[in-house]
């Protein structure tokens, strides 16, 4: 997610053992301190009590790679450092590999909100091997997140309800009632749950842990790559503590200069101009290897048919139900990457033809289709967006709202209603309203594709503007993520940037790779 997406720009390589992950907890534990003196970080920001600052990270190997994982206690909440018990962040570092010049930490984070950012600078290292010589690349797993505290909302069937019961198009008034009646139950789950974490799980909360991290590793400045909601850690970061930044990349870039209400409602119109514009052009092109349509009318036309096949009757394939809203999942899933094409195009033949395709195919599909989202993501992801930032609560509003969506952009549109109601729902925020100006901030590089699905094009233009030191790289395509997504071009404006600090003079282009 990306913003809304389960993958990201970087796989996690391994995963580190549950051996590796108690001892980190452990390893977590603060000094006995009293004292409440505390270093005040550049910026003005709130400083770091004393006693967080006399931890120190127990580094252990944390995979089979050069990885390596600690643990580090925060406070619960920054702004009230000594109320309720600390919570533990998993942090990770991949030492630079040299022998040249060190240019320092570079740090960056998971998309989401929701996503694991523990084992991308495995990736990240495997990528961009000159980088990875210049840094100690770092990464963490971000407060509510994987192995840091985590916040826990439903379990996966009441999930899956959220994304795949019924038909989100449906707007009769008991389907309406339904989709408000499981918002709600879902937030009830989120209260009984975590109910007393949930208004500590927030950004703002997390750039604290992130300077906290900093301190730790003993650098007074970083330099920040942050892809998708990762842009949105960065630039809180970066107006927090400006004086500590050396350099920062924002790649793909969530509005940070608004509410994620704002961000979000402009989504379904980006991922209907992707599956318009980019997608069924490409379906069509190839329709002698996929047999869709000749046409993008046509394509769309057959895809059409076949979501009204589902509505009607549900395909158990394999043990997995398949919705109308199924497909709708899969394919806003397939519009990140133009790699992902192929994948989908494929499952429209086997969703068509079950009978006839192969055993393999039916069962790889049906794993794929088996979970919209997982319920560890969704349960962070609405955490941090409905609190990071105040909601519109009224439901008529969203009722109305939602139904325009839908109407104009359907693929994501429909699902407007169920995001919005849960917000809607949520507990109210006391998190602090931060305003993102880029003041005293070193050049910014940011990118962005035109078509980008998930974060759009028009959002990352109000960023850009937010951010007065910053230069925007509009690459041509949709695809999520720009660096080390096979175009030269942009990788070469992140490397020339961060290892010889080469920056462009003014906004720029590149062509799609």
């Amino acid at each position: 997610m990306s913003t809304l997406s389960r993958s990201s720009t970087f796989r996690n390589a391994t995963r580190w053992s549950v051996a590796a992950a108690a001892g980190l907890l452990v390893a977590a534990a603060l000094p006995a301190a009293t004292a409440q003196a505390s270093t005040a970080p550049a910026g003005g920001a709130a400083r770091i009590p004393e006693r967080y600052l006399q931890q120190h990270l127990d580094w252990r190997p944390c995979d089979s790679g050069a990885l390596e994982c600690a643990a580090m206690a925060v406070p619960r909440d920054w702004r009230h450092p000594g109320a309720g018990p600390d919570l533990t962040v998993a942090v990770s570092r991949h030492r630079a590999t040299g022998p040249g010049a060190r240019k320092g930490v570079l740090m960056m984070a998971a998309g989401g909100p929701g996503a694991s950012g523990l084992t991308r600078p495995t990736g990240l290292a495997q990528g961009a091997p000159k980088v990875a010589a210049a840094y100690d690349i770092v990464s963490f797993d971000q407060r509510g997140v994987g192995s840091s505290t985590r916040v826990v909302c439903s379990d996966q069937p009441t999930v899956d309800s959220l994304f795949t019961s019924g038909d989100l198009r449906d707007r009769t008034s008991q389907a309406i009632r339904q989709t408000f009646a499981r918002a709600r139950a879902f937030v009830r789950d989120c209260q009984r749950n975590s109910g007393d974490l949930l208004p500590y799980i927030t950004t703002d909360q997390a750039v604290h842990d992130m300077d906290l991290y900093r301190a730790l590793l003993g650098v007074d400045k970083i330099s920040y790559f942050g892809p998708s909601y990762a842009s949105f850690l960065g630039a809180y970061y970066a107006t927090e503590f400006p004086g500590r930044v050396e350099r920062m990349v924002l790649d793909s870039n969530v509005d940070f200069s608004g509410s994620w209400q704002s961000f979000m409602t402009g989504q379904p119109r980006s991922f209907q101009r992707r599956f318009e514009q980019d997608f069924l052009p490409w379906l069509a092109q190839n329709d002698a290897v996929y047999h869709q349509g000749r046409t993008p009318d046509e394509a769309k036309a057959g895809y059409e048919r076949l979501r009204r096949a589902l509505h009607d009757h549900p395909l158990e394939l394999e043990g997995t139900t398949v919705t109308a809203n199924s497909l709708d999942v899969a394919a806003t899933d397939a519009m990140y990457n133009t790699r992902r094409f192929g994948g989908f195009a494929s499952a429209l033949g086997v969703l068509e033809h079950p009978d006839t395709a192969a055993p393999a195919d039916r069962k790889a599909l049906a794993q794929r289709l088996q979970h919209a989202m997982g319920a560890a993501f969704v349960a962070d992801f609405f955490t941090v967006t409905c609190g990071d930032t105040p909601w519109n609560r009224d439901s008529g509003y969203w009722v109305r709202e939602s139904a325009e969506a839908t109407r104009a952009y359907p693929l994501a549109g429909a699902r407007e209603l169920t995001f919005a109601s849960i917000c809607a729902s949520w507990p109210r925020s006391k998190a602090p309203h931060v305003e993102v100006t880029g003041k005293g901030l070193p050049p910014v590089l940011m990118l962005n594709s035109v078509h980008d699905p998930a974060t759009h094009y028009e959002g990352a233009l109000r960023a850009h503007r937010a951010l007065p030191t910053s230069r925007l790289v509009t690459v041509d395509g949709g695809d999520h993520g720009q660096y080390l997504n096979g175009n030269a071009c942009a990788d070469g404006f992140v490397e020339g940037y961060l290892l010889d600090d080469r920056i462009p003079a003014g906004d720029t282009t590149c062509p799609t790779a």
